[in-house]
C-alpha cells in the first residue's frame, strides 16, 4: 500500500509539471498572453495623466500583458496626481518599465517618483533623470513678515521629509540608489542617464523602443510575491496615447489654455451684458467658462486671485449700464491684472501662467473695453434717428407756405431729408425759403426760418 501510494504520489507530480502546475501562485511564475502595451506620458503629470495611467495599467492586466512601458518625458507635476501613480505602479499585476526616451527627454520631479516605482527602468542616450525637490504650492500661510517665512519653511520641511521618506523606501524596495533619490529631492540632484547607469538609479541604457524590447527579453522580475519573466523577442508591442477626449481635457489643464478660456468667457458675459441679443456671448462665454474652471480645478487656484478676476468683471458690467466715466474700467484692469498674476499659485514655471500672456490680455481687455464697449454704450446711448425724431435740428425748404396751428389758410408743406411733411410755424414762412425744424405740432412739424 505504502509503494502503491508513493507511485501515485509520483505520477500527480509528473502529471502536474506536463501540464504547467509548480508552486502555489504567491510564489509561481505568472503567465503570460505575449503581448506588450506602451503608453506615453508627455508633459505635465496631472489628473488626466493619472487616469490614462491607471486605465492603461487596468487594461493590460485584463489582457494579460507580458509588460506595459511607460515612455516618458515629464518636467513634473502636482504631487497628488504623481502618488496616485506611483500607487497604481506598485500594486499593478503585472511589470512596469519606464522608458525616459526619445534622446533629449527628462524625467524631472514627478517623473523620478515614478522611475523609482517602477519595475525596470531605461534611459535613451543624452537624457536626464532629477531635481524632484517639492515647490511651495497652494498659497501662503499669512501676510508675511518673519512668522510667516519660518511657518513657510516648516511646512516646506514637513513636504521634503515626506516625499524623501516615500523615496527612499521605494528606492530600496527596488534595489536603486536610495542615497542618490534623496539627494534628488532635497538637494534637486540631475543626472544623465550614463551617470544614471553608474549610479545605480536605472537598470540600463537603450538606444530607441526596439533596443528596449531586445533587453527586456528574459529579464525576470520579482514583485508582490510573484515572479514574472519578460518576453519581447520577436514581439510587435501595441502603443497607446491618449485618446482625442483624453488630449483635450489635458490640454485644457495647462494653466495658459485654462487662462484664455477664462478671458474668452469673461469677455462672452461682458458682450451679452453690453449688447443683449439672441445670446451668442452668453453660450460661447458660458462653454468657455466651463471649460476654464474644469482645467482650473486640475492646477493650485488661489481663492484672492480668481475673486480679484471675478471683481474685475462685476467692475467691467458697472462700466456698461453706470456712467461711471472709466473709473469701474480702470478699477476692474487693475482687479483683472492683479487677479490674473496671483491666479495660479505655484513656483513651478510649467504650472504658471505666462507673464507675457497675462500683459497681453490685460492690453487686449483695455482695448476692448475702450473701443467696443464703449462703441456699445454710444449707441445704446444715442437718441432715435429715425422717424420725426430724427428730424430735430435738420434743415430743408419751404414747398408751400407755412402759418401757425389753428390757421386754415394755408396748409403748410416743406422738404426736409428728401421727403414732404406738413408743417406749421409761429409766423409765416414762404414757399423757397430755408427753414429748421425745431419741434412737433400734433402731425406737422414745427419749424423757424434758419437764423431767425
Amino acid at each position: 500500500m505504502k509503494l502503491t501510494g508513493l507511485v501515485i504520489g509520483l505520477l500527480l507530480v509528473l502529471c502536474n509539471i506536463v501540464q504547467g502546475g509548480g508552486p502555489s501562485a504567491g510564489s509561481g511564475t505568472i503567465s503570460t498572453t505575449g503581448i506588450v502595451k506602451i503608453i506615453e506620458i508627455d508633459g505635465v503629470i496631472n489628473p488626466i495623466t493619472e487616469r490614462f495611467v491607471a486605465n492603461s495599467i487596468k487594461q493590460a492586466e485584463d489582457e494579460k500583458a507580458e509588460c506595459l512601458i511607460l515612455r516618458m518625458d515629464t518636467p513634473g507635476g502636482l504631487a497628488s496626481a504623481t502618488h496616485n501613480i506611483v500607487k497604481a505602479i506598485l500594486n499593478a499585476k503585472l511589470p512596469i518599465v519606464t522608458f525616459v526616451s526619445p534622446k533629449g527627454s527628462r524625467a524631472a520631479s514627478a517623473g523620478v517618483f515614478i522611475a523609482m516605482a517602477s519595475d525596470v527602468v531605461a534611459m535613451s542616450p543624452m537624457t536626464n533623470i532629477g531635481a524632484a525637490h517639492p515647490v511651495s504650492i497652494g498659497g501662503g500661510s499669512g501676510m508675511g513678515g518673519e512668522k510667516s517665512e519660518k511657518s513657510d519653511k516648516t511646512m516646506t520641511d514637513k513636504i521634503t521629509n515626506d516625499m524623501v521618506a516615500s523615496v527612499k523606501g521605494i528606492a530600496e524596495k527596488k534595489g536603486r540608489n536610495a542615497k542618490w533619490a534623496e539627494s534628488a529631492v532635497r538637494e534637486s540632484s540631475s543626472i544623465t542617464a550614463e551617470e544614471a547607469l553608474e549610479l545605480k538609479v536605472i537598470d540600463f541604457i537603450a538606444e530607441d523602443m526596439n533596443d528596449l524590447l531586445v533587453k527586456l527579453d528574459g529579464r525576470i522580475i520579482e514583485k508582490n510575491e510573484k515572479k514574472f519573466t519578460i518576453h519581447t523577442k520577436k514581439i510587435t508591442p501595441n502603443t497607446t496615447s491618449m485618446n482625442f477626449r483624453e488630449k483635450f481635457l489635458h490640454a485644457i489643464a495647462d494653466p495658459n489654455i485654462a487662462y484664455i478660456l477664462l478671458m474668452l468667457g469673461i469677455y462672452g458675459l461682458i458682450y451679452e451684458f453690453s449688447a443683449p441679443g439672441i445670446g451668442l456671448g452668453a453660450v460661447g462665454g458660458g462653454i468657455c467658462l466651463i471649460l476654464a474652471f474644469f482645467g482650473l480645478q486640475n492646477l493650485p487656484i488661489s481663492m484672492a486671485g480668481l475673486l480679484l478676476i471675478l471683481l474685475g468683471v462685476i467692475l467691467f458690467v458697472l462700466e456698461v449700464f453706470a456712467s461711471t466715466h472709466g473709473i469701474a474700467a480702470i478699477g476692474g484692469l487693475i482687479a483683472l491684472t492683479m487677479g490674473s498674476f496671483m491666479l495660479v499659485d505655484s513656483a513651478t514655471p510649467f504650472m504658471t501662467i505666462s507673464w507675457s500672456l497675462i500683459i497681453s490680455i490685460v492690453s487686449f481687455t483695455g482695448l476692448f473695453i475702450l473701443f467696443g464697449v464703449g462703441a456699445t454704450i454710444a449707441a445704446f446711448r444715442h437718441r432715435v434717428t429715425t422717424g420725426r425724431e430724427g428730424l430735430m435740428g435738420q434743415t430743408g425748404v419751404v414747398k408751400e407756405k407755412t402759418t401757425p396751428v389753428g390757421d386754415t389758410t394755408s396748409d403748410g408743406m416743406v422738404f426736409v431729408q428728401g421727403e414732404n411733411w406738413c408743417a406749421c410755424s409761429e409766423e409765416v414762412i414762404e414757399p423757397g425759403e430755408r427753414i429748421e425744424v425745431v419741434g412737433m405740432e400734433g402731425i406737422h412739424l414745427k419749424v423757424k426760418k434758419v437764423g431767425s
